[in-house]
């Protein structure tokens, strides 16, 4: 197939300008597990890693042309980041991590490695599966992975979508892993003609059964961010800010918390789970949902809620050009670093087989960078 749309400028976007605040029980929910959150902001183009410094708050942000789903698999230590018209593959080198900055030392330092361009498929969210990227292709409605060949390969969409076509048709948006396979999708609508959720946003969402192609729940507002934890369903009803427990043997939900802001991006540690926050403007997409009749006011940044209690015990808020959150992502690092573009850091940060490592001079085997 031939790409017909022009294509994206590769120039980079002026940085946006932003702040962040949180409360200081944020802070000691970030040191008492000793993580910090990759965040992805798709309109402002930034991932952002947000780390406890003291007794203060630390951002750092990366520039990506509308960053969207990310995930980060444990066992391989590697961070994938899903954009608009890209995947993204960043690998952490923990011996490089302490000599990055003296000061303030790192414990992670996540180099990229992999940047495949797939076209614009909008890859909402992505996980790692078995070691491969899979990522909720939303403009073809459908689950794919990536082979480094073709833009993508499809594995699965739903029964009711008729063609592979570019059309965004239902809007599948989350996806979960359970046991090593994707187990359950959400979608806006189970629709099969080009955007037609758009027709019931209110009422229209779902999540479906990867396995038989069938809604386990039907009637909800925007669902995302579909996940098992603890052994429960939970996924968020974006449409009406809330972050709810999933029956998917029943079809129902119940609301765990509520929150002014459209909730998107969901992650766990713990007894915590971490809920993204939206602004979200009254326009066509987003006008006739609960969420807008009932909060005027709307925040960004993300919320806390303690799994035990149901409370809303810690919050992160955004102002200025962040507006919107996509994904988050716990990283079970306090201080890590993510190095993107071009600079000495990038540049002269070798990693070689050990077989090849060991052919260096041994000055050069040190984890200290050298420059050119």
């Amino acid at each position: 197939m031939s790409q017909t749309e022009s294509p994206e400028s590769n120039t980079t976007p002026p940085a946006p300008a932003y702040t962040s605040r949180c409360t200081s029980s944020f802070l000691a929910v970030l040191g008492e597990l000793k993580i910090s959150l990759a965040i992805s902001t798709c309109k402002a183009g930034k991932l952002i890693i947000v780390r406890k410094d003291g007794d203060g708050l630390n951002t750092l942000d990366s520039t990506f042309y509308t960053p969207m789903g990310i995930a980060f698999d444990a066992q391989t230590q590697r961070l994938a980041i899903g954009t608009r018209h890209q995947i993204w593959e960043f690998h952490n080198h923990p011996q490089l991590a302490s000599t990055l900055n003296p000061q303030r030392p790192r414990d992670a330092a996540f180099l990229p490695r992999v940047c495949h361009y797939s076209g614009d498929i909008r890859s909402h969210e992505v996980a790692w599966v078995n070691g491969s990227i899979w990522a909720v292709n939303t403009r073809f409605s459908c689950l794919c992975t990536f082979d480094g060949a073709q833009s993508f390969v499809p594995r699965w969409r739903p029964p009711f979508v008729s063609a592979l076509a570019p059309e965004d048709r239902c809007h599948m948006n989350g996806f979960t892993v359970v046991d090593g396979r994707v187990r359950y999708v959400t979608c806006l609508g189970l629709t099969d003609e080009p955007e037609g959720w758009r027709k019931d946003k209110s009422g229209g969402g779902c999540v479906l059964d990867v396995d038989s192609g069938e809604p386990v729940i039907r009637g909800l507002t925007m669902p995302h961010s579909p996940r098992i934890y603890l052994g429960r369903a939970w996924l968020l009803e974006s449409g009406c800010g809330t972050f709810s427990l999933a029956d998917f043997q029943t079809g129902r939900t119940e609301i765990v918390a509520k929150f002014p802001g459209f909730t998107r991006g969901l992650d766990f540690c713990g007894p915590y789970a971490f809920v993204g926050l939206s602004q979200v403007r009254e326009s066509a997409i987003f006008s006739d949902i609960p969420l807008v009749q009932e909060h005027a006011e709307r925040v960004c940044g993300i919320g806390v809620v303690d799994l035990r209690s149901g409370e809303v015990v810690a919050r992160l808020q955004f102002d200025g050009a962040v507006q919107e959150i996509f994904s988050i992502v716990v990283l079970p690092f306090e201080f890590p670093e993510l190095i993107k573009h071009p600079g000495p850091e990038l540049d002269f940060s070798y990693t070689l087989p050990d077989e090849a490592f060991a052919e260096l001079p041994a000055p050069l085997r040190s984890p200290s960078r050298s420059s050119a």
